[in-house]
């Protein structure tokens, strides 16, 4: 998995969040949706969506408009065969359903999984003594494929368990999976939820737009000001993992937890504030997922989405924990597994996938002697110390399995934690660390950038920070966001770290 570096946007013609053509085209969507009679509102909607597509690459947009034409048509099959009371109802509802998730997880698997597939053909074949060269396709992957094929499956399933009724009108279901401020990095909406939204009247209101507005600034400031300037040092560590040792490695790693963090919600709550503007309600994707005490509730604050379509669509049909304890684990891996399939087509993202499902393996199997234990040294569940250690450890765990997410390829992972253990206590004072990519106060900002991140997700805990702010007398207002927009363009446009990379989950 090749991650791209902070640096302008590639041909500065997509329309990517952190473009400046995205800055004129968001203000014009928006006053022409609030302009234009609200029957054909959807219209101009899905219009802007498909030219937001096209700007990323032109062609990709017919498996786009093909995975919605094949998933719309299942749906009104499903319901005709529904109707049915000759008894068939129930096979020909599983055999569209079957039929729609064949055709688009194969259109997945064709661009995304081809090559890594014929990989991991040749390698079984030398394994029983066979030599076959394994067959390279070389298709690049539609931008956005899995998160808008994830988005499509739920629908059918949907439609297929009752939970949703089928969308009639094409043009509106079309408008579903392509609405573009979630189209490249999601969130993963369930059309039961999002759907309904696109009849609803929206008209303008100052007060939304101001919410909206500073979940956008917000999000600007995570992406370009502290994951693009931790990016330049994890790029550099990452790069050359035969050269680095303890320290980097381990300031590179815990620089890639935060990186990946700010950029991932940077993107999740530009796209919310901009469907919030527009007058959409969009599910939240990050809930201070660094602040769980356990991998369990890692897993319900990271990527929520993400985690609820793994829960619904794939670790309930394959029977949850209602089971036998052997066949819980199983279940926990195959879905960690899948999931980290799910991010990438190389044996890197699916060791970090079995490394999450053996963490909840293990979880469960140490739970009562860790409860006895808890018990027996009168330790409070609810002492500030005891959820700190919780945290600690929780963070640790997950900081050491990102490192088979971003290094590229599985050997480089290895290597990279063998150097992990080899420490040079110099390193701490010799000014290694600021030959990484940054300089010593670039360093130190990054530093700072992660420390008024978590300061927000501490400070943000029951309550809606958004309010607090806006409560607030006209100056303090002004004057906070007049220095938030110079901090995001002189640190993160303008500054060093100059030119935005682009979102790192948008090659998902």
């Amino acid at each position: 998995m090749i991650f791209y570096a902070a640096g302008p946007v590639q041909g500065g013609a997509c329309l990517s969040f952190v473009s400046f053509r995205f800055l004129l085209f968001f203000p014009l969507v928006t006053f022409l949706y609030f302009v234009i009679p609200q029957k054909f509102r959807w219209i101009w909607l899905l219009a802007a969506s498909y030219y937001f597509f096209m700007s990323w690459d032109a062609y990709p947009v017919l498996f786009l408009f093909l995975s919605t034409v094949i998933t719309w048509l299942g749906g009104i099959l499903t319901a005709k065969a529904g109707k049915r009371s000759d008894g068939k109802a129930d096979f020909l509802k599983k055999a569209v359903l079957a039929v729609s998730l064949a055709a688009n997880i194969g259109i997945l698997c064709t661009f995304k999984y081809l090559d890594f597939f014929g990989e991991l053909g040749s390698w079984l074949c030398a394994a029983f003594g066979v030599q076959a060269a394994a067959p390279r396709f070389g298709l690049a992957a539609p931008v956005g494929i899995s998160f808008y094929t994830f988005r499509v499956l739920s629908y059918s399933m949907d439609v297929y368990r009752g939970d949703a009724p089928p969308e009639r009108n094409l043009g509106k279901y079309a408008l579903f999976v392509s609405f573009f401020p979630q189209l490249v990095a999601g969130p993963i909406e369930k059309a039961k939820n999002f759907l309904p939204q696109f009849a609803e009247a929206h008209s303008f209101d100052l007060e939304r737009a101001k919410r909206g507005l500073l979940k956008m600034f917000w999000g600007y400031f995570e992406k370009m000001v502290v994951a693009d300037r931790l990016g330049k040092l994890v790029d550099t560590v990452y790069a050359a993992p035969q050269s680095h040792y303890g320290l980097e490695v381990a300031v590179g790693t815990v620089f890639f937890a935060f990186q990946l963090y700010c950029d991932f919600d940077g993107y999740s709550n530009i796209a919310l504030g901009a469907c919030e503007i527009l007058g959409f309600r969009g599910s939240e994707n990050f809930k201070r997922p660094y602040f769980s005490k356990s991998i369990k509730e890692f897993w319900k604050r990271w990527h929520i989405t993400l985690g609820s379509w793994f829960w619904d669509y794939l670790y309930l049909p394959l029977g949850g924990n209602r089971c036998s304890k052997l066949r819980h684990g199983l279940n926990l891996m195959a879905v960690f597994i899948v999931c980290g399939l799910w991010h990438g087509a190389a044996l890197s993202f699916v060791a970090w996938g079995a490394l999450h499902g053996l963490y909840q393996v293990v979880g469960l199997l140490l739970r009562p002697g860790k409860n006895r234990l808890e018990k027996r040294l009168n330790i409070r569940q609810n002492a500030l110390w005891f959820k700190a250690v919780r945290a600690g450890c929780t963070f640790v765990l997950v900081d050491f399995a990102w490192i088979f997410f971003r290094a590229d390829g599985f050997r480089q992972a290895v290597l990279l934690i063998r150097n992990l253990f080899r420490f040079d206590p110099a390193a701490f004072w010799n000014g290694t660390l600021f030959g990484l990519g940054l300089s010593a106060p670039e360093f130190w900002a990054g530093v700072v950038g992660i420390a008024v991140v978590a300061a927000v997700g501490f400070l943000g805990r029951g309550r809606d920070l958004r309010e607090s702010f806006l409560s607030r007398g006209r100056v303090f207002r002004w004057t906070v966001c007049t220095a938030s927009v110079l901090a995001i363009v002189i640190f993160g446009v303008y500054g060093p770290i100059s030119g935005s990379g682009q979102f790192i989950y948008s090659q998902f």
